[in-house]
């Protein structure tokens, strides 16, 4: 039998030096994270809760990183779309990431005839960072103390009663009117720049009734000028649990809030497994779980796949309401 032939050792070199210049182009596309400086917009306002969980996850990512800087940028305006737009039309290069909600990276999409931007292809999903409950408050002269008999008043009277919401076609707005379409009535729609307004219409009774962010209700019950009837998740809250869930009062709505991370559509696999890895850890941390309970948020984390199953369920929620209600925005 015959030996194969030894290659010399100038053709070998050669050979590898062609394999290493082949694969430099595909390993120059995925730079390593977190470039010098990042930016993580916000498409609302200082204080609110996107704000607040973005500020955790910078202070996190800095502690981690600490040669690097990540800033925290508030892009408020047109229901989230501004900010969610500046995420989708900016460098997939991991130097800019965002935070968003179910309104920009959903609901958006059934309640405006265009987007300046495409969920699907221009936005890519890193992580659920939080989850959290909104509440059914009322104010107390509405003479109610359950959601049954909230449901036997406004049966009665129909279009007769106001509730407030933090904007139109907000979570707030379409729990309130899917709570009148399971009720088989009607309400009427005031809508407020934020949660701080709609809690205050509610207590002044301008409106009788609000489906709010519970950390922004809690302390207005506590202090009597407002009750609270019911939380909007499927299973009660661990920081209200003896409010009862909507399901439980009898009416089949599933509301949640929740705060995902985000970046650019077409950013590298492995930056966004590498943000997913850092934020996933940061979130679950005992002392930042801590500031999250301090504002009634409960730590998810997750894979990006699961991120997307919570948007595509979001579409499917509020779909049907929408649609019954007639809701447009433009």
């Amino acid at each position: 039998m015959t030996a194969a032939p030894i290659l010399p050792l100038r053709r070998v070199i050669l050979a590898l030096l062609l394999l290493v210049a082949a694969l430099a182009p595909a390993l120059a596309q995925t730079p390593a994270w977190p470039p010098k400086t990042v930016r993580i917009l916000v498409p609302f306002g200082p204080g609110s809760t996107p704000d607040i969980v973005t500020r955790l996850v910078a202070d996190g990512l800095s502690k981690k990183y600490p040669d690097n800087v990540f800033l925290v940028e508030n892009k408020p305006g047109a229901s989230g779309n501004l900010g969610t737009e500046a995420v989708a039309k900016a460098a997939p290069d991991g130097a800019t990431l965002g935070i968003s909600i179910g309104g920009p990276l959903a609901i958006n999409t059934l309640l405006f005839s265009s987007l300046p931007y495409d969920p699907r292809k221009d936005i890519a999903p890193i992580a659920q960072l939080v989850s959290l409950p909104n509440a059914l408050a009322v104010n107390p002269a509405l003479g109610v103390n359950s959601v049954a008999e909230l449901v036997a008043l406004i049966k009665r009277n129909p279009g007769k009663y106001n509730f407030a919401s933090i904007g139109n076609g907000s979570v707030s707005h379409l729990a309130m009117e899917a709570i009148a379409q399971k009720s088989g009535t009607r309400l009427v729609h005031l809508p407020y720049p934020g949660s701080p307004q709609a809690i205050t219409a509610v207590i002044r009774n301008d409106a009788q009734m609000a489906c709010l962010p519970a950390i922004s209700v809690t302390p207005q019950a506590a202090a009597g000028s407002v009750k609270i009837l019911a939380v909007t998740t499927a299973k009660r809250s661990p920081f209200m649990p003896d409010v009862p869930t909507l399901m439980e009062s009898g009416i089949d709505v599933d509301a949640d809030a929740w705060n995902g991370l985000i970046a650019p559509g077409g950013t590298p696999p492995a930056i966004i497994a590498q943000i997913n890895k850092d934020v996933v850890e940061i979130i679950k941390q005992p002392a930042v779980r801590e500031k999250l309970a301090a504002q009634l948020m409960q730590p998810v984390g997750g894979t990006l796949q699961e991120f997307r199953a919570v948007i595509d369920r979001e579409i499917a929620r509020w779909a049907p309401v929408i649609k019954a209600a007639n809701i447009k925005i433009d």
